[in-house]
C-alpha cells in the first residue's frame, strides 16, 4: 500500500467516526470539545489547552466551548492556584451525552485487534503524529506515562499520590497518568 493511501485510510476513519449528523445534534467540532475536556488532565482543561490540541484558533474553540456552555455540557471553574485562570469540567449532562459517543465505534473496532497489533498500530500512530505535530510546529500532547516530565516519588507516603510532575511540581494521582497533557514532552527516560 503506498503512502498516500495511508493517510487517506487514517484521515477517512476519523472524519466518519468524528460524530457528523447524529440525532443529538453536536457538530463534530463539539463532539471533539466533549472528548478532549473528558480525556484531559488538571493542568489542561482550558481553552487554549484545547485550541493547541484541536489545532485551531482560540477564536474558534472558545466559540465551540461557549455553545456548549450554554447548552449546558460544559461549566467552568476557577482555578484554585491562580484565580485569574478557569478549568472547564464536563457537566453531568455532558458525561450522560458521552456514553453515546460516536467515537465508541472506532473504540470497538480497536477492541477487535490482537493484543500484539493494537501495540504495533499505536505505536506507528504515536510516530506518525509526532511527525505531523513536528513538521507544522504544533505541540506533541500525550499521557504521563510517556512524558519526560514523570517523576516517581518513593519518599512520598501519601500513597494516593505516588507520582509528580516535574513541569508543574504537582502531585499525581494512579488515575492521572492516563489523562492528556498539555505539557507533555515525548520520551519517558528509562
Amino acid at each position: 500500500m503506498n503512502n498516500r493511501a495511508i493517510a487517506e485510510l487514517v484521515f477517512h476513519l476519523g472524519r466518519i467516526a468524528s460524530g457528523e449528523g447524529l440525532e443529538e445534534k453536536l457538530t463534530p467540532a463539539q463532539w471533539a470539545v466533549l472528548r478532549y475536556f473528558a480525556l484531559a488532565n488538571r493542568f489542561s482543561r482550558t481553552p487554549s489547552a484545547f485550541a493547541a490540541f484541536h489545532s485551531t484558533t482560540r477564536g474558534t474553540a472558545s466559540q465551540t466551548i461557549k455553545s456548549l456552555e450554554t447548552q449546558g455540557y460544559l461549566s467552568r471553574m476557577r482555578s484554585e492556584n491562580d484565580k485569574r485562570s478557569v478549568q472547564l469540567v464536563l457537566t453531568e449532562k455532558a458525561s450522560g451525552i458521552l456514553a453515546n459517543d460516536p467515537f465508541e465505534s472506532l473504540v470497538r473496532a480497536a477492541e477487535v485487534l490482537p493484543q500484539s497489533i493494537r501495540n504495533q498500530f499505536a505505536n506507528t500512530l504515536q510516530r506518525m503524529l509526532g511527525h505531523v505535530a513536528q513538521e507544522r510546529g504544533k505541540p506533541p500532547f500525550g499521557t504521563c506515562t510517556s512524558c519526560q516530565h514523570l517523576e516517581s516519588c518513593d519518599d512520598n507516603k501519601d500513597e494516593q499520590t505516588p507520582y509528580a510532575c516535574g513541569f508543574t511540581r504537582e502531585p499525581l494521582t494512579v488515575e492521572e497518568l492516563n489523562e492528556v497533557c498539555f505539557n507533555f514532552v515525548s520520551g519517558k527516560p528509562s
